[in-house]
């Protein structure tokens, strides 16, 4: 389609270019100024954070590592990669802690033989971070390295048991995600057991496996009864430090919120036109609605002209009639009785906490009579409304869901008898 000229005059190729030029700026100067009221909010959340003093180390809703990380920067919590070696000289605290290790991971995983515990903690291919605090490990995870494969295989991962619930579990894995991103192992395996399972998906891990079977297939040996897990590391993410960043953003999300709504919270006069015989106004003509950043939507042309056309040809007190027949066919179907009348709060106490936009035949019908429904879209979308409300409250096996399904089917029948949709 070519464009349209005005009034006789053609549009000059540089008008074009200027526009994109000032749509240009318009973005950047919209972006810097994001950008400022950003590190302005920033400045405001750190000054309350400072104010707050102890209280803002557990924010409301704070992440369950929270407390694990305080722990670290305080000294009181430390965490070190450690292995045994057949060719090097092991020092005498990494063979200690080995074995605290092993009494850990022996303790707190029962059903698992010692036997084997003890040797693949102490075997020179496989490494173990360790939790330790007051100088003894109290926690750790034991995993061997595939480098070539791109891979570690999790053997074991535990914490004492009265040092467990304090985010250590988890402030654990995070650090040992991040020592493989720094060491280009981008993948974990894992077989868990039933009580595993849960730990395991908190901090990533799926059922549903980015490596192919082929890739691992005779590196790792398979466990009876337990789930294969897999998870996939992001390098641009730095792990310890992600529920602290996501808290931010959304702190910052939050306050930038704040400052658009006092900007546009205002209230406007309600619309006086309809009194005096308006028929119809256009959606951006109501007061506020360009404010809040409302803009009209992408119109398929094909689809709006004979849409058009058609209400065009429906005069209005052709669509009226129209109208009042299908709503007063719908108010008679046996199936109609939970929709004649709004919904009783006393009968329903809990019922408009949950459905924010009632709607009812009784409504419709007021509606109706008003001139409400200048077109057939208004009217649709109230019936369908009434039909969503029901099926969002109550259960598909009730009488209600059923009806609303029978009357919904009646009515796009009569909307299709009508000719004010098409049919199939």
């Amino acid at each position: 389609m070519g464009e349209v000229p005005v009034a006789g005059f053609k549009k000059r190729p540089g008008d074009a270019l200027e526009e994109d030029s000032e749509d240009v700026k318009r973005r950047k100067y919209e972006d810097e100024n994001l950008e400022e009221a950003v590190a302005e909010i920033v400045g405001i959340i750190e000054d309350q954070n400072r104010q707050l003093g102890p209280q803002a180390m557990f924010p409301e809703h704070a992440p369950r590592d929270e407390a694990a990380k305080i722990e670290e920067r305080n000294k009181v919590i430390e965490f070190h990669c450690i292995a045994n070696s057949l060719t090097d000289r092991v020092p005498k605290q990494t063979m200690l802690w080995l074995i605290a290790l092993q009494n850990v991971f022996s303790h707190q995983l029962p059903r698992m033989p010692k036997e084997y515990i003890t040797r693949l903690v102490f075997d020179p291919k496989h490494k173990t971070l360790a939790l330790v605090k007051d100088g003894r490990p109290i926690g750790g995870i034991c995993f061997r390295m595939f480098p070539s494969q791109g891979f570690s295989e999790i053997v074991f991962c535990a914490v004492t048991s009265n040092e467990q619930v304090k985010g250590y579990g988890t402030h654990l894995m995070n650090h040992l995600k991040d020592y493989h991103i720094r060491n280009g192992v981008m993948h974990f395996l894992t077989f868990a057991d039933e009580f595993a399972v849960g730990y395991f998906k908190k901090q990533g891990f799926s059922k549903d496996l980015k490596l192919p079977k082929s890739v691992y297939g005779g590196y790792i040996k398979d466990y009876e009864g337990a789930t294969l897990m897999g998870c996939e590391l992001n390098p641009k993410i730095v792990y310890v430090e992600f529920t602290a960043v996501v808290r931010r953003q959304k702190e910052i999300l939050k306050k930038l919120v704040e400052r658009k709504q006092e900007q546009i919270r205002q209230v406007h006069p309600g619309l006086t036109c309809f009194r005096d015989g308006t028929r119809e106004i256009q959606v951006e003509a109501i007061p506020g609605i360009l404010e809040t950043g409302w803009e009209p939507p992408p119109v398929d042309k094909s689809r709006y002209k004979s849409t058009r056309n058609s209400d065009e040809k429906a005069d209005a007190e052709h669509l009226y009639n129209v109208l009042k027949t299908i709503l007063t066919a719908c108010r008679n179907h046996q199936s109609s009785w939970p929709f004649l009348n709004p919904v009783d709060r006393k009968a329903v106490p809990d019922y408009y906490e949950h459905i924010k936009f009632p709607m009812d035949m009784k409504t419709m019908a007021e509606r109706l009579k008003a001139n409400y429904y200048v077109n057939k879209r208004l009217f649709i979308a109230d019936m369908k409304r009434m039909f969503t409300n029901c099926k969002a409250y109550n259960a598909p096996e009730t009488e209600y869901y059923n009806c609303a399904n029978v009357l919904d089917r009646f009515f796009i029948n009569k909307l299709k008898d009508h000719g004010l949709i098409e049919k199939v």
